[in-house]
């Protein structure tokens, strides 16, 4: 009563749009807006034994890893293993690899790391906004940035991930084909391979490909797509959790990649800052922009809002060798075990509010500030590392104030 005397309501102030991560791309019709929703309904679905969850897994939802669409916390990480036989890597699939599901289902045992495995990484889940724009981008878009061989003797020699031709990628490449018709201008094979784009080695090609893999390696979760519960030792051969595959519907993955397709970019902060415009000229004249390439143009898209567009992700989505700091002996496909896909930058200046106030950078948390996650770039991003740490301090501030905006 003495709050409804006071004469003003009692309630929360407005959301600032520009702190927040999640929310749909602008323009999206009633239906487009419908879908979105269904999908974003599902993404927070957490899954339980009866749903079909495990019978091994990591999380119980996708939402679990991503809260309100961004950067995990590395007490969520997920860990990847295997080893080195003869010079070949080994996923170990024997042994459940290359993916540790470390929780069951009651009646089951979890996974541990098998006691053969010397390459063993963690990763923190990334965040999940403006993912459909970098799907968007045409292969030859993130071909013509590579150069394998450092032709221009800049000592950055970024590469694409190719990714072998299996049922699942042609399957999901058929999907995503009947969406494009024959506007297609991506998923088109080179020598067999195809382009990958998402992932911490890139090794997933679209939307699809990623999420009906974290259904199945994150939550044991079986759907048209792969069909079977994953293998475990613990589990062997009389895997299963006792619920008809597939767990999921197509319809229901379709949802939650149109979700992932339509949220929108993370939003810029204090852009026109004269400390922060400095920032962007220092951010290139050291030579981050090399690989984190500020801006980058969309290809046809059966969405018309992201059809075409240009964004601003900071990252060229290739292959970098990052040296020794940050090789953990793991690889994925191609890649070595100190080369990962350069990380966008958008919404970097939102990880410390997503991951509840204290921020975990890099591919596994590991620097806890921006300066430490610089510190950790060698490999081709050591001249850039050099040039940061020889600034002054006011300049340091000035290019640090240029991420957070980001």
């Amino acid at each position: 009563m003495l709050l409804l005397a006071c004469g003003e309501p009692f309630l929360p102030g407005a959301i600032d749009p520009t702190t927040t991560l999640d929310g749909p791309i602008d323009g999206l019709s009633a239906t487009q807006v419908a879908t979105h929703a269904r999908g974003d309904a599902e993404f927070a679905r957490r899954f339980a034994a009866i749903d079909g969850l495990g019978p091994t897994f990591v999380a119980t939802s996708c939402e679990s890893c991503h809260v309100g669409d961004g950067k995990g916390h590395p007490l969520f990480d997920i860990t990847r293993f295997g080893r080195y036989a003869e010079g070949l890597f080994d996923r170990m699939p024997a042994h459940g690899g290359p993916q540790l599901q470390n929780r069951a289902i009651l009646g089951y045992a979890a996974e541990q790391l098998p006691a053969g495995a010397t390459a063993i990484a963690r990763f923190t889940a990334p965040a999940v906004t403006g993912l459909g724009y970098l799907e968007a981008l045409d292969d030859a878009t993130i071909l013509a940035n590579a150069d394998p061989t450092d032709a221009n003797g800049d000592g950055i020699s970024g590469r694409p991930s190719m990714v072998d031709s299996t049922d699942l990628v042609i399957d999901v490449i058929s999907v995503s084909d009947l969406a494009a018709g024959a506007e297609q201008t991506r998923h088109r094979p080179t020598g067999g391979q195809y382009v990958g784009r998402f992932g911490k080695k890139a090794r997933t090609i679209n939307l699809l490909h990623q999420t009906v893999f974290a259904y199945s390696e994150d939550m044991g979760i079986t759907s048209e797509h792969v069909p079977q519960d994953l293998y475990s030792p613990h589990v062997g051969s009389q895997g299963g959790d006792g619920v008809a595959d597939p767990e999921v519907s197509a319809a229901v993955v379709d949802a939650v990649v149109f979700y992932l397709r339509t949220l929108r970019p993370p939003p810029r902060r204090n852009a026109g800052d004269a400390a922060v415009q400095e920032g962007e000229a220092l951010f290139t004249q050291i030579g981050c922009s090399a690989c984190h390439i500020p801006t980058l143009r969309a290809g046809r898209s059966d969405i018309p809002q992201i059809s075409g567009a240009l964004f601003s992700p900071y990252t060229d989505l290739l292959l970098h060798d990052m040296g020794s700091e940050l090789d953990d002996g793991y690889t994925e496909g191609d890649a070595a075990p100190s080369e990962w896909r350069t990380a966008p930058l958008w919404g970097i200046g939102l990880v410390e509010r997503a991951q509840g106030g204290g921020a975990h950078y890099l591919h596994d948390g590991r620097a806890t500030s921006l300066p430490d996650a610089i510190r950790f770039h060698g490999g081709e991003g050591a001249s850039s590392r050099a040039a940061f740490t020889a600034l002054d301090a006011a300049k340091q501030a000035r290019l640090l104030a240029f991420l957070r905006s980001l």
